[in-house]
């Protein structure tokens, strides 16, 4: 078997003359969990859907389980769209089963399963209720489950984050590692870095239609400066006291003091920088070295205005 659940090599579509997606490769790896992240209209709904044959690409190639997709390897495919809809007339369980159904799950075995999720889902009492009848939160969760209801070996979820509360976004990265613990690939696209941060194997992150990065969470993050916050009052010359360490901006007041954020130059370090303020004698009110986070990784890559939501293009997010 390919070591691969998807390869794509080269995608490019284009909507009215306008490129959605340029060029795009990458590979989701068996049993592992791949954030698909970039910011509204960055091309990730258009690449997802070129890569189910949901639509044709101008140029590349995208394959399932070593092949082409069809109607066989899409059965191995669990897919929950960016555009949320589902049999409105129907009970939450029944379209459950329909969907498990469609997959070759027996009768049986698609209700149990059913029942057996709506529990976990906190919906146990909802699974004879009409979808029409359902919050929009509740429905959402229905149609997750009946993306996985039939134990896909491929789980691909567009944004399945938004539109749910905390509580319901904690219980989802919980079933999404125990999807990947089961052996199953996961990939999912968001614009919310705090859950691929949380959760990913590896990240690929996409700006303007095009692939700006591709590997671990470690990786993206060691393209970030590392960075201290400081407080000190406003007599002090903290740009002289830190020339050198690295880049200084001033980001607000505090107390009456003012606050700095330095960004530390290559082989710089905070052990050096407390150092060198105390040697200067400087009161210092606030020393706070920062975490990077993925959004910073993001915005050091591909620059703050890539890295903001952007308009989005013949539809596509």
């Amino acid at each position: 078997m390919t070591e691969y659940a998807l390869e794509v090599s080269g995608l490019t579509k284009s909507f009215g003359g306008q490129t959605a997606v340029r060029d795009v490769s990458f590979r989701a790896a068996r049993g592992e969990i791949t954030g698909f992240l970039g910011p509204n209209g960055a091309g990730k709904t258009t690449t997802l859907r070129m890569s189910l044959g949901v639509i044709a690409p101008d140029s590349g190639t995208a394959r399932l389980f070593g092949r082409a997709p069809d109607a066989a390897s899409m059965d191995r495919v669990g897919f929950l769209p960016e555009e949320r809809g589902v049999y409105r007339k129907m009970t939450a369980e029944a379209v459950i089963v329909f969907f498990a159904r469609l997959k070759g799950v027996a009768a049986g075995e698609a209700r149990r399963r059913a029942r057996a999720y709506l529990e976990r889902f906190g919906l146990a009492e909802a699974g004879r209720k009409k979808i029409k009848e359902l919050s929009k939160g509740m429905a959402q969760k229905v149609q997750i489950i009946a993306a996985i209801v039939h134990e896909p070996d491929f789980i691909i979820l567009d944004e399945p984050f938004s539109g749910l509360d905390p509580v319901n976004q904690s219980l989802l990265e919980q079933i999404i590692r125990e999807q990947a613990g089961a052996g199953r690939t996961v990939l999912f696209s968001t614009h919310v870095m705090e859950h691929a941060e949380r959760l990913c194997d590896r990240i690929i992150l996409m700006a303007r239609g095009q692939k700006v990065f591709d590997g671990s969470v470690e990786d993206a993050l060691a393209r970030v400066p590392r960075q201290i916050v400081l407080g000190a009052p406003a007599d002090c010359d903290l740009p002289g006291v830190l020339s050198g360490f690295g880049r200084l901006e001033r980001i607000g007041e505090e107390d009456g003091a003012l606050l700095w954020r330095l960004a530390l130059a290559p082989g710089a370090d905070a052990q050096g920088v407390l150092r060198a303020l105390v040697d200067a004698g400087v009161r210092l009110t606030r020393f706070e070295p920062r975490r990077a986070h993925l959004h910073d990784a993001f915005v050091a890559l591909v620059g703050e205005e890539a890295a903001s939501p952007a308009d989005t293009a013949a539809g596509e997010a």
